[in-house]
């Protein structure tokens, strides 16, 4: 029987050495007996999943929604809410049907900041333009997936880089949780103090929605330390309802008008129950139009930019899930792996194509796998649940992203388990895969951790003399990575 707190890294297979026979057409096809799971629990765990990865419609319209172009035009927010949560309907449950891995999807983090911040807001391209290198971005990645160079880079990173990805990836959601509850808040004019981040407010924990992530914290570490089943989408209704009640108390309000108010969604009963979403943005896309305004040498260096950053957050992401699900082989590889690389790359067609920016593998999915989910049909639940969102909006709104935070933390502290798995004896290996693990949650982006991995890996191999233990593809990604993170220097040249 697998709980919310199982985190085994062998295969599903070993797992289960006598294999169940299915129990009908939707068994047999999402393998869930054969992965030790039932329906029952993958239909909880894809709810799950959906609430930890909901906040993202609210959080994508305020980076790509609000901000104008060279022309003026702004997406909205509206439009960029109602794309978003299309979009990852969209892709959650192609990935479940065809990839059959409880793996989420949904418009990525970090990579939205680049498309408003850098190709739109210093480059001064158009939504349309930015969004139509998003596109050949996905392409590229798609044709790299086919071609089975995607594959070729999984086989060819170390285990113990895999571990550090795995590890480092869980630090870094439960970073997301501690900054999303503001248990830990950054300091007003950090500039003048040596120190960028504090505890609470001023040192203490006196926001009534941070009380309320503390609170559901003890309630989700009691669901994993009882090994009760769906703990933790229990302790997700169980804090929403105490949010709700210390709303009404004390009314706190949003952090937009209160500085201790909630973060994002307010826990209140909503005024209506929904609406028709606004879908005119969908399609309004340039593909070649930015290589005309800035020219092919600036654009191709974009989509380069672009490629690299997809390419090694959802390779990063999907080596933790897979692991975190005991659904890997012991090389960290999950099985049919070309088909679930294609499909993921499809997701920034999608996301380009529909004005929401990038679609991928979404790090949050790991709070339904420690739920439960170990197939696709939990992504089909969360998918179906992301396509109800377009039109109900108000209703899931109601979870505050301070009770589905202390879900992330839990899941960040079991993921760090696997650190023992690392040879720290082994400098060779520690220095790499300590970098790794602090990068990503310091940086907020798990390709920096893994860029960084990378190339301390290669560098220290080479002073080890071990350059010919090497893979040839570790050093060419090593090598692109410099250049990744000389991007700010070379677009300044060349503009």
């Amino acid at each position: 029987m697998r709980h919310c707190c199982d985190v085994s890294t062998t295969t599903g297979a070993k797992l289960h050495k006598e294999q169940p026979q299915p129990r009908g057409a939707l068994d047999s096809f999402f393998h869930i007996s054969e992965r030790g799971s039932t329906v029952g629990t993958e239909v909880r765990a894809g709810v799950v999943t959906f609430f930890a990865m909901a906040y993202i419609v609210l959080l994508n319209p305020l980076i790509i929604g609000t901000s104008p172009d060279r022309e003026g035009v702004v997406l909205g927010i509206p439009q960029v809410a109602a794309a978003t949560a299309l979009t990852a309907g969209v892709m959650s449950i192609l990935f479940g049907v065809v990839a059959k891995y409880p793996f989420g999807i949904a418009t990525g983090l970090g990579i939205n900041t680049l498309v408003a911040v850098t190709m739109v807001g210093q480059q001064g391209l158009t939504w349309p333009e930015a969004m139509g290198l998003v596109v050949i971005d996905g392409i590229i990645i798609v044709l790299l997936a086919v071609s089975g160079f995607r594959t070729a880079v999984f086989n060819a990173i170390p285990d113990s880089m895999k571990v550090a990805m795995s590890v480092g990836i869980g630090m870094f959601i439960a970073t997301i949780g501690l900054v999303d509850a503001g248990f830990v808040r950054r300091i007003p004019d950090a500039a003048m103090t040596t120190v960028p981040v504090q505890l609470g407010t001023g040192g203490s924990i006196s926001s009534w929605p941070t009380f309320v992530f503390i609170i559901g914290l003890f309630i989700c570490g009691f669901m994993v330390v009882r090994n009760i089943r769906g703990g933790l989408f229990i302790g997700i209704v169980v804090t929403t309802v105490i949010a709700m009640i210390v709303e009404k108390l004390t009314g706190a309000g949003s952090s937009a008008d209160n500085p201790e108010g909630w973060n994002l969604a307010v826990p209140s009963l909503p005024e209506s129950l929904g609406g028709v979403p606004d879908l005119s943005i969908v399609g309004n896309v340039d593909l070649f139009g930015a290589f005309v305004n800035v020219g092919v040498i600036s654009a191709s260096l974009l989509v380069f930019t672009l490629v690299l950053a997809n390419f090694f957050d959802a390779m990063g992401t999907m080596t933790a899930l897979g692991r975190q699900a005991g659904l890997a082989g012991e090389d960290g590889v999950l099985p049919d792996m070309k088909r679930a690389l294609v499909v993921e790359g499809f997701g920034a067609v999608v996301g380009g194509a529909a004005s929401a920016s990038s679609n991928t593998v979404f790090v949050d999915s790991s709070a339904g796998i420690a739920d439960g989910a170990r197939t696709g049909l939990a992504n089909v639940v969360t998918g179906v649940l992301f396509l109800a969102a377009m039109f109900f909006t108000p209703l899931y709104e109601i979870v505050p992203i301070e009770a589905v935070a202390p879900v992330l933390v839990v899941v960040g502290a079991l993921m760090m388990m696997q650190v023992g798995q690392i040879r720290w004896t082994d400098f060779t290996v520690a220095l790499p895969a300590f970098l790794t693990i602090v990068t990503m949650p310091l940086t907020y982006s798990i390709a920096n951790g893994i860029g960084v991995g990378f190339i301390s890996f290669a560098l220290l191999s080479l002073f080890a003399g071990k350059v010919k233990d090497i893979h040839w593809i570790m050093w060419l990604i090593s090598a692109l990575f410099v250049v990744y993170f000389a991007q700010g220097p070379i677009l300044a040249a060349l503009g």
